[in-house]
């Protein structure tokens, strides 16, 4: 229990202190001035909660930054992997024309790509087509289709809304099938629901609509689907050109660690095939999984340093409270050094203190700091991740803290003359 009077309580102790046997005076003195830290803290209860919510604030911040780091961090890699982590894109670029013959890749490609480069579970062409649609109210808009084969579901990671993606066997029977971007079925038919069982013309062909789709992250129009994309069997868009040509090849790694070493034996089978002249551009998302890794590091270690400056400003605050309660007990100082107290003890009397209010106030941080983490856990679907590291560091750093801010004063307390210090009123 606190007591009323800090003066007395601590005298008493004092009086007590100086009559011990030497052998145990080393394990008295840390239980003393452990308690003449706890009497102080007691005695001026608002003063040093005033001091400690700012270590509070500073350890809660610490931990959440970490936290909002490491969810921006998973959100964008979640975000990344759901367009396919997995997948390899190979396309022609550019390069010296003979004959005015573009050097484009081909069906054939892709197959000699799966012959010769393991660790491919998938793969699929892209033949763009364009066409026009009628909307309703006499309105058309474009079309855009896209031949492609049955794995190209599984490799660009696409999420089925209704309905079914077209098989190995509509592909070999050539079934005049397609399956409509989600956008585009909702404008037509109203609902991807009510588009099943439509039929559409593409060039003069009709199409039975068998499913609608949407990409499993919005890319904004970047990739080749838009919201107005008719995907159909590969097959069937050969109807449509008079070459076996395609604009892109997809291939999918069987592991993450992988897509390297695959994009290399990729572009060197494609290279090999085609003239020496002539550009392909293969490449996968592992340089854009980088990227972002490296703005969400960039990301937490700002928002870190704002949460350093608010621990120092703590500290600040601490050891102004330290000078001003070293201030305030000049008289009881003197009175410990003239029973036998000597600096080193009065250094870490004054030390332990200002370590307490770090301690108290770092540990309340903590709890505050994966309390709310933990509270979105519990009451949404959302799991944030939570670093238990970043609680061992935000208490190591609360205890530095008072150790580093406590120095000067205690250090200033140590140096306090006893005469003079008896003398003070």
């Amino acid at each position: 229990m606190c007591a009323s009077s800090q003066g007395a309580s601590i005298y008493t102790t004092m009086a007590t202190a100086t009559v011990q046997n030497a052998r145990t005076r080393p394990k008295l003195v840390l239980s003393e001035i452990l308690s003449f830290a706890y009497e102080t803290f007691c005695a001026n209860k608002v003063r040093f909660a005033l001091t400690a919510l700012g270590m509070v604030i500073g350890t809660a911040s610490l931990i959440l930054v970490v936290t909002i780091g490491m969810t921006g961090k998973q959100y964008a890699l979640n975000q990344i992997q759901s367009i396919g982590a997995n997948m390899v894109e190979a396309e022609y670029q550019g390069g010296a024309q003979r004959d005015s013959n573009i050097d484009l890749l081909t069906i054939d490609d892709m197959n000699a790509v799966l012959t010769h480069v393991p660790g491919i579970v998938a793969a699929s062409p892209v033949v763009p087509l364009d066409d026009r649609i009628p909307i309703g109210g006499g309105k058309v808009s474009d079309l855009r289709v896209l031949g492609v084969a049955p794995e190209y579901i599984a490799v660009r990671n696409l999420v089925i809304l209704s309905g079914r993606f077209f098989d190995a066997q509509d592909e070999r029977a050539r079934n005049k099938v397609g399956v409509m971007q989600q956008r585009l079925a909702e404008q037509i038919y109203g609902s991807v629901e009510g588009a099943i069982g439509k039929v559409v013309k593409v060039g003069g062909l009709p199409f039975t609509i068998i499913g609608t789709f949407r990409e499993r992250v919005n890319t904004f129009g970047v990739s080749e689907v838009t919201d107005n994309t008719l995907v159909i069997p590969y097959t069937v868009s050969r109807f449509f050109t008079d070459s076996p040509n395609v604009r892109q090849l997809y291939f999918s790694a069987a592991e993450p660690s992988m897509v390297i070493p695959v994009t290399e034996e990729v572009k060197k089978v494609l290279q090999s095939r085609h003239r020496p002249e002539s550009v392909y551009v293969v490449q996968n998302l592992t340089e854009v999984v980088a990227v972002a890794n490296r703005i969400a590091n960039a990301l937490t270690l700002v928002l870190l340093l704002i949460a350093a400056v608010t621990l120092v400003v703590s500290g600040i605050g601490i050891m102004n409270i330290m000078l001003a309660t070293v201030s305030s007990r000049i008289h009881e100082i003197g009175i410990r050094k003239a029973i036998g107290a000597t600096n080193r003890e009065i250094r870490f009397q004054f030390l332990s203190e200002a370590i307490l209010i770090s301690l108290i106030g770092g540990l309340l941080g903590v709890v505050i700091g994966l309390a709310l983490p933990f509270s979105v856990r519990f009451l949404t679907e959302y799991r944030i991740p939570i670093s238990g590291l970043s609680a061992i560091v935000a208490i190591a750093v609360s205890s530095l803290v008072g150790v580093l801010f406590g120095t000067v004063p205690a250090a200033r307390a140590a140096k306090l003359d006893p005469v003079e210090s008896l003398r003070y009123e």
